[in-house]
């Protein structure tokens, strides 16, 4: 049996839940002016059989939400403006954000482009105050963006994560050590983690509507109907979640690919579409202070074949200037000439930090 014990108020963690509203769709209506107000779906075509990745909020009054078919999405609001997702643009604008809260606190997880755990327990500006760090977060990521953020604030995983969805849009909703159980009790179970529709529907039949309802169950029993996930739910039920914030790992390679809406046969698009890539890569590793001792290109055909082609350098690089012959020469090794093109990527691996690069060099200078 797990023995579930509410931690100590001293000992109490704060937790930031960041998650950015309406993301893709925020990003296209920042974007283009003649969007703003209006009903944004990304996504496939109402023709196709693609399905709603992001809308914006104005859609979604009228039912759509992501993850439905396109054509649904626009029978439900055919005024839609439908837009096809662009993947490279929101990562950049992720890559913003991720800066914003590394100001703030190395101790960060993000869960997706738009939605990220920060773990503050251990920043003393702002009194220490997890809410008033929160809403300074929320300040810069509008400033630097354009784009508005809602964050939840309380002393685990589970409760910030409710939290931020609590306000939005532009939403700050603190759920402190005191009122947390309180809270729970309330909640209706399809609101917990990990309880999707399946599951829900399980424990209605079992009579488990509330926190309170689970809370009322015991361990051996929940363990029982649900399995190993039955003690995380006797846990969470208690206000109880010891999950770490689990640091961003240390970054093994870094890649931009893009997919042409229609089969590229002429070998110097190709070729510029790889250096616009490869620019962007650069950008990164720039940022981050990087080099990369390897470059790779990758070539998917019309036919869905899939080659990779690399090259391992001497000298670490980082600059885009030292990747465009390289990329010429990669190219060349593959059947573009041959077969058309669907897909197209560029990517770097083998880093090595600048800095410690640069202390290695001054060391060996004064051997």
């Amino acid at each position: 049996m797990m023995a579930i014990s509410v931690p100590d108020m001293r000992d109490m963690r704060k937790i930031i839940h960041v998650d950015m509203d309406a993301f893709y769709a925020s990003v296209e209506q920042r974007d283009h002016a003649e969007y703003r107000g209006k009903p944004v779906i990304v996504g496939g075509p109402p023709a196709s059989r693609g399905v709603v990745a992001a809308c914006s909020y104005e859609a979604r009054r009228y039912g759509v939400h992501s993850a439905m078919p396109s054509a649904q999405a626009h029978r439900l609001c055919p005024q839609a403006i439908f837009v096809r997702p662009r993947f490279e643009v929101y990562r950049r604008v992720s890559l913003e954000v991720q800066e914003v809260f590394r100001e703030f606190t190395g101790i960060y997880e993000p869960l997706s482009l738009d939605e990220a755990f920060l773990d503050v327990t251990g920043n003393t500006r702002w009194g220490g105050s997890a809410t008033l760090i929160a809403r300074e977060i929320k300040t810069r990521i509008r400033l630097r963006t354009g784009l508005t953020a809602s964050a939840g604030v309380s002393y685990n995983k589970f409760l910030a994560k409710i939290a931020s969805g609590m306000n939005k849009p532009d939403g700050l909703f603190v759920i402190t050590p005191e009122q947390g159980e309180a809270f729970i009790a309330q909640l209706p179970v399809g609101k917990f983690f990990g309880v999707g529709k399946a599951t829900e529907e399980r424990m209605h039949k079992l009579g488990i509507f509330t926190g309170e309802d689970l809370r009322l169950r015991s361990e051996e029993d929940l363990v029982r109907h649900f399995g190993k996930t039955g003690r995380f739910f006797y846990g969470i039920a208690r206000g109880v979640d010891e999950r770490p914030v689990i640091a961003e790992r240390e970054r093994k390679s870094l890649s931009k690919e893009t997919t042409f809406e229609e089969d590229l046969r002429d070998p110097a698009p190709m070729l510029a579409c790889l250096l616009e890539l490869s620019a962007e890569v650069a950008g990164v590793l720039r940022k981050e202070g990087l080099k990369a001792r390897t470059m790779f290109i990758k070539v998917k055909y019309a036919d869905f074949k899939q080659v990779t082609r690399s090259v391992t350098l001497e000298n670490p690089m980082s600059e885009f200037s030292d990747m465009q012959e390289e990329i010429k020469g990669l190219l060349q090794k593959t059947d573009i000439k041959k077969k058309p093109v669907r897909l197209l990527g560029f990517g770097v691996s083998g880093f090595v930090n600048e800095a410690m690069e640069h202390t290695k060099s001054q060391a060996n200078l004064f051997e």
